[in-house]
Order: structure tokens, then C-alpha cells, then sequence
């Protein structure tokens, strides 16, 4: 598996965001990385709020957080949000937050479709019983590799359990981000000699959206990054690429999954 990306797709004014925080990604320990994508830590301490937005990748979430230095710490597992998320960040803070690669959540809760979490933030205690200490074990230490290794204990402690169907499950969405020539759901499935009804069973069950959802959301996230290029944007010519009907579908899609039109987000 290749190591942790370093593309900003999803947050929306990364270099804002950047400015203000301090964000790593790292690697999980070696026997995680089949499922788990990386660990993301931000540490911040700021003279007034901030409000950060995210368009969600189709990817479940454990998260440890505290938000103040005097509040206590917890833990939550984010389903995949299927709007965008906003978090506003005060006082001093820190989080660590797990990204799982999408099919790679279900080994670590496997009694559960992933579907039951989209669009759902849970204590993750419901998710993992019995791990009422691991908040604070995971954020007190100091050093960023101890913290890192927390994480790691914390998960090898919960599987994963080994799942065929969660492999491929893997396998398919990293096509579908990578694949540009792939546009139709149906000529998808058809390619995988599977019909589209059992390519929805295996997302719902593994990946926690249809393969649909996916396809657009990773476009989405590629007009994004786009439009953050500092570039100009043929933007029928990127609708065309990206697979759209035309440039007012792209149009459509991108405002109601930002909030804004392309052309001003890239302003």
C-alpha cells in the first residue's frame, strides 16, 4: 500500500485551515494498512474561532478529540457524512482521528452493514465496547509517535478480521477514485462481471453508500481541487472529463455538495 496521500481533496481553503492548525498525516502500523487509509492529528491553539468545512469522502471515521484544554476528552466513530461538515475550532485543542479506507471499517465492527453509520456520529463506545479509557490514552501523550502508537494498540485490540468481500470492496472504490474511464455504474459492474444490484448489496454492506454516491463524490472532489488550482478552469471542458452531461449538471452537483458554485468557490 502506498503511503499516506498528500492531496487536500475534501477540505474546503485548505491553505486557511493550514494556517491556523497544525495537521499531519500518518502511517498505521503495517498489519492496518489494508484497511485503514491514515491517521490525521491536528493540534491548535487560536486567538479566536474558526469555522473549517469538509466535503466527506466516502470513508468511516474514529475520532478522539478534545476541544478546549480543560474539556474532557472522548471518542466518536463518523459514519460517512453524506452533506457538508462543519466544525468550528476554539480556545486549544487537539484530535485523532482514524480515516479508514472505504471497505475497510467493516473487519473492526463486523456484527453491522457499514451502512448502519452513514450519516450517524456515535460515542464510540457503542461501536467498540468496553474502551471507555482510550480517549485520553490516546490524546495526554506528548510525543506524536506515542500517540500514534495508541492508536495503533487501539485498533489491533479490535481486529481487523480478515473478509474476502471487504478486500474487494476496497479494490472496487480505489478503481472508481482512480479510474477516470469510469462514468456508468452499470458499465462498472458489467466490467467486474457483476450485475449492478449485487455491486449495491456489496457498497451497502462494506463501503456504507452505493456506488453511485461514490462516483459523484470523488468528481466532486476533483472539480474542487480544480477550482483551488489558482488556474483557469475550462469548466465544460472538466464537466466533459469528469463524465457529466454538461456543464450545468457539474454546476448542480458541486453547489449542493459545497454551497457554492464552482466559479465562486474558485474565486
Amino acid at each position: 500500500m502506498a503511503g499516506p496521500r498528500r492531496d487536500t481533496r475534501g477540505i474546503v481553503d485548505a491553505p486557511e485551515l493550514f494556517a491556523r492548525v497544525r495537521f499531519r498525516r500518518r502511517e498505521p502500523a503495517v498489519p492496518l494498512r489494508p484497511y485503514v487509509e491514515l491517521y490525521w492529528l491536528i493540534d491548535w491553539d487560536l486567538p479566536e474561532p474558526y469555522v473549517t468545512h469538509m466535503v466527506p469522502h466516502p470513508s468511516v471515521n474514529l475520532v478522539f478529540q478534545r476541544h478546549g484544554a480543560a474539556a474532557p476528552a472522548s471518542g466518536e466513530v463518523a459514519g460517512i457524512g453524506l452533506e457538508l461538515f462543519t466544525q468550528k475550532l476554539a480556545d486549544a485543542g487537539r484530535v485523532c482521528g482514524v480515516q479508514f479506507r472505504p471497505g475497510g471499517f467493516r473487519p473492526f465492527a463486523p456484527d453491522a452493514p457499514v451502512s448502519r453509520w452513514t450519516g450517524r456520529r456515535l460515542p464510540h463506545t457503542h461501536v467498540f465496547p468496553g474502551t471507555d479509557a482510550a480517549p485520553a490514552d490516546v490524546l495526554e501523550p506528548a510525543d506524536e509517535d506515542e500517540r500514534v502508537a495508541a492508536l495503533d494498540a487501539f485498533l489491533l485490540a479490535h481486529g481487523p478480521v480478515p473478509d474476502p468481500r471487504a478486500e474487494l470492496a476496497v479494490e472496487l472504490v480505489q478503481r472508481i477514485r482512480t479510474d477516470r474511464t469510469i462514468r456508468r455504474v452499470a458499465d462498472f459492474a458489467r466490467t467486474e462481471g457483476v450485475s449492478v444490484r449485487s455491486l449495491q448489496r456489496l457498497f451497502a454492506a462494506y463501503v456504507g453508500v452505493s456506488p453511485k454516491w461514490v462516483l459523484l463524490r470523488y468528481r466532486i472532489h476533483e472539480a474542487m481541487e480544480r477550482a483551488e488550482s489558482g488556474t483557469e478552469v475550462d469548466w465544460p471542458e472538466l464537466a466533459a472529463e469528469l463524465g457529466y452531461s454538461d456543464q450545468a449538471h457539474l454546476v448542480r452537483d458541486f453547489t449542493a455538495t459545497v454551497g457554492v458554485p464552482p466559479t465562486a468557490y474558485a474565486r
